[in-house]
């Protein structure tokens, strides 16, 4: 008998099986709704413009043999995580001005939590974390896979209002003990598609300076929300002007169009310059037990655009095209339900922002729509706005 005949059989991440389950279905009118990367109008996925100008470059300083295939340092290419620390930051940044942050290269977004999350458990011994009720599923198992043993959740989610609740979400972290590390949404919250206003984040770094709670932001989705890179890094500025000592992750998959090239930051926000290299070296052991280093195309691409002003333009209106896109499909299923007399309120649709958007639907209303109308979405009722298109929105409605 094997000895791995003592391994169970995890249960299948639902967001990939959707994905597999929609492959297979033959009805014609079959959509989507699961998956969060990016359509064009037609359904398919997009490769930005800009990236292939970056590519095209990239390809000619390899022939050149300017650039190579050689191992990355540890911590990643140091030029990217330069620039992409700058981009959430801002370039006016007091933390940048007085050289007190910096940023570590990882795999995509999930790879900056991962190190950010082991780096907070063995050097500052913490083990209380709590996420947003709901959150994206990837959070607790991260944290917990990096030591953290003490998981909890916030409230978020008010599905009497189908919006936020603020209330219950202050009340939670004023009951969270000292240290305990907070996962934010910087924009574009995931699942529920809603975020604080600007007096609520105030709010939120009231309690948390008060109770000194350490914030985690997970920036996916900067510029790819409103179309703004300030305005989407709003809140991750607004706790560094606070004062704050803070982790942020970011990932370029979604407003690069990045997905498999695992692309991503963790930028570090610190209080004093001093400490710096002893973190680095720290998050050095971290990584290399973990990856060794990061892979080089995706952030050399990013790396590319970010500092090349003409490429930055063009890559600011890709995003706005991806951002615009998402907006007209929210407008347009809106009018569409409302026109049809569809039982409830559907403001929430448009009230939201970026990729997706919490229908309010019960786990039974969305097996009905997979079994019986072929459309695919999550059972929580998150549904990915960019499966939505021109042809296909009369039938979702």
């Amino acid at each position: 008998m094997s000895e791995f005949a003592v391994v169970e059989a995890a249960p299948p991440i639902e967001v990939f099986q959707l994905s597999r389950d929609c492959q297979a279905d033959t009805h014609p009118q079959k959509i989507n709704l699961g998956v969060g990367a990016y359509r064009t109008p037609e359904g398919k996925p997009w490769i930005l413009p800009v990236v292939k100008k970056a590519e095209a470059q990239l390809a000619k300083d390899i022939d050149a043999e300017t650039i190579n295939h050689e191992y990355l340092p540890v911590l990643g290419l140091d030029s990217f995580a330069s620039a992409a620390t700058s981009m959430v930051l801002g370039k006016d940044s007091p933390a940048l001005k007085e050289e007190r942050a910096f940023g570590v290269q990882s795999l995509s977004g999930t790879g900056a939590l991962r190190n950010g999350a082991e780096f907070l458990f063995r050097q500052l011994k913490r083990t209380v974390f709590y996420f947003s009720d709901p959150t994206w599923g990837n959070h607790g198992l991260i944290f917990k896979n990096a030591g953290f043993t003490d998981a909890r959740k916030y409230r978020y989610w008010n599905k009497d209002t189908c919006g936020f609740n603020f209330e219950g979400m202050i009340e939670d972290l004023q009951n969270a003990p000292e240290g305990a590390v907070i996962i934010l949404h910087a924009c574009a919250h995931n699942p529920t598609g809603v975020d604080p206003s600007q007096e609520q984040w105030g709010k939120i770094a009231d309690v948390m300076q008060e109770k000194k709670l350490f914030p985690f932001f997970d920036c996916a989705y900067q510029g790819f929300a409103s179309g703004d890179l300030d305005q989407d890094a709003w809140a991750v500025r607004f706790f560094v002007e606070r004062g704050f000592e803070m982790f942020c992750s970011q990932s370029f998959s979604k407003n690069f169009g990045l997905y498999n090239e695992r692309a991503g930051n963790l930028t570090v926000v610190v209080k004093d310059k001093s400490l710096i290299e002893n973190m680095k070296s720290q998050i050095t052991l971290i990584v290399r037990a973990m990856y060794s280093n990061p892979p080089a195309h995706g952030g050399r691409i990013v790396d590319l655009v970010l500092k090349d002003e003409q490429l930055f333009k063009e890559w600011c209106e890709c995003i706005k095209v991806m951002s615009s896109r998402i907006i007209e499909m929210r407008q347009g299923l809106r009018e569409r339900l409302e026109k049809l007399n569809t039982p409830g309120q559907w403001n929430h649709i448009t009230e939201q922002i970026g990729m997706f958007s919490f229908t309010g639907l019960t786990p039974e209303m969305c097996q009905f729509l997979l079994k019986e109308k072929h459309v695919y979405l999550l059972k929580n009722g998150r549904i990915s706005m960019c499966g939505v298109t021109p042809s296909n929105l009369d039938y979702l409605a």
